[in-house]
Formats: C-alpha cells, structure tokens, sequence
C-alpha cells in the first residue's frame, strides 16, 4: 500500500482534501499538525509561543520520520514541512507526493478568520504569505510527484485528480 502526503502551504486545504481522498481509498487520515499536537497536549500556537519555530520544527521532524514509516495514510503535513531537508527526503521516500498549489490570494481567504496560524499573527499577513511562497514553492515542486493547482477547484475535482493518479 502506498501512502499519500500532501504538501502545500496553509490554506490549501491538505486536510479537507486529505479526509476526503482517505476516505474514498479506504486508508487512515493523518495530520501531522493534530499528532503533534496529541502527543505533546498542547496546541500549534502555544508550541510556537513557548519553543519558538525552530522548536516546532524539531517536534515536527520526528512526527514525519515516524509517520512516514506507516503503510497505506494519507497524511496532510504543515505547511513549513518541506523547511528541513530530512523531511524532503522521508516523504520523497516513502509515498506519494502531492503539491497542493494556491495562490497567496486564496490562502487570505481562506485564513482570514484563523487564529491557529502562529505566522499569520502580523499586522501584515499578506507579505508573510508572499514570502513564505517565495521560499517554500520551489521546495514543495523539487519533491512533487504531483501537483494540482487547488484555486477556484472544488476538494471532490482535487480528490479525483490524486485518484486517477493513483490509479495511473
């Protein structure tokens, strides 16, 4: 069994996608964000308050390294997954890459509301988002097997795009 990781940055509905392909294949639906927060009893916003970013990133590698190794998930991971090189290559490694492409346009929309974004806690979110683009984008393409521009697409038209992938 194959497992499926999505990757993209906030807003581009990983997890929504992700409950929704787990479900129609029949496989566990992981987040790495919600496992790290299982394990640690504390939430994304206290971690990064406490610990800092890089904190959080090294609660974060050791959640992919070991999810990673599971057979047959589908896993939606942070949005700053593809930071680190290791977690570049535990999920190049180990399944399906999906790169769930948005523009910083949709990712305002669809993150305006949310206070559980550390990054976007600024008084100018769109410049956070433009430049975490501008850094993550060519990582998330470098490992993709896949990638689907989500923009203007419904989750159900994403989820059979990744489907006929599979299936291909």
């Amino acid at each position: 069994m194959r497992n499926v990781f999505l990757i993209g940055p906030m807003g581009a509905g990983k997890s929504t996608i992700g409950r929704l392909l787990a479900k129609e294949i029949g496989y566990p639906f992981k987040d790495s964000d919600r496992e790290i927060e299982a394990r640690t009893g504390a939430d994304i916003p206290w971690i990064f308050d406490v610990e800092g970013e890089e904190g959080f990133r090294e609660r974060e590698e050791a959640m992919i390294a070991e999810l990673v190794k599971e057979d047959g998930i589908v896993l939606a991971t942070g949005g700053g997954v593809v930071m680190r090189e290791a977690n570049r290559n535990a999920l190049g490694a180990n399944g399906l890459v999906v790169y769930l492409r948005t523009s910083v346009e949709q990712q305002l929309q669809r993150t305006a509301k949310d206070r559980q974004r550390p990054l976007l806690q600024t008084p100018d979110p769109e410049k956070v988002l433009r430049d975490l683009m501008a850094r993550r984008d060519p990582l998330y393409s470098e490992i993709a097997d896949l990638t689907i521009e989500t923009d203007q697409r419904g989750p159900k038209i994403v989820v059979n795009t990744i489907l006929a992938a599979l299936r291909a």
